[in-house]
């Protein structure tokens, strides 16, 4: 273990969070299994895309955020050789950024409306950016 317990702990539980995210955009189908919706399917939902339209972006997201999760636990092995690795975690916070900004420009528009929960959330995506940025190399000194 290269780093401390808490990083460690912080990149597993990221990696960890993308790879579930990855597996709900592109395997659970509505009415089946948990039934619940990744965070891209939400996120997409905010825009009042057409539903074809929201599940051809949820399959491109699931994938790059299961390939991520992927990437950040061979990252945390010690296998980062692969070329493309911190580049593509760095691709998936910019991404994770973008999430942030229009659930932010969302709440100010509603108002602020449920503050509490969607301060959690917030925090949690927060959180879920930080460790992409941390994970990628461009968020250490």
């Amino acid at each position: 273990m290269k780093d401390g317990i808490g990083i460690f702990l912080w990149k597993l539980s990221v990696g960890l969070y993308l790879l579930a995210n990855g597996a709900l955009a592109l395997f659970v189908k509505k009415g089946l299994g948990i039934g619940k919706s990744s965070d891209f399917e939400i996120m997409l939902k905010s825009f009042n895309f057409n539903n074809d339209t929201i599940k051809v972006f949820v399959v491109i997201f699931g994938v790059i955020a299961f390939v991520a999760g992927v990437c950040i636990i061979l990252e945390m092995l010690g296998i980062d050789s692969i070329s493309f690795l911190l580049q593509l975690i760095f691709i998936v916070a910019i991404i994770w950024a973008v999430y942030i900004i229009v659930g932010l420009i969302s709440w100010i528009i509603d108002g602020f409306d449920n503050f509490w929960p969607v301060l959690q959330r917030l925090a949690v995506h927060t959180m879920v950016f930080s460790s992409l940025l941390v994970a990628s190399g461009k968020g250490s000194r």
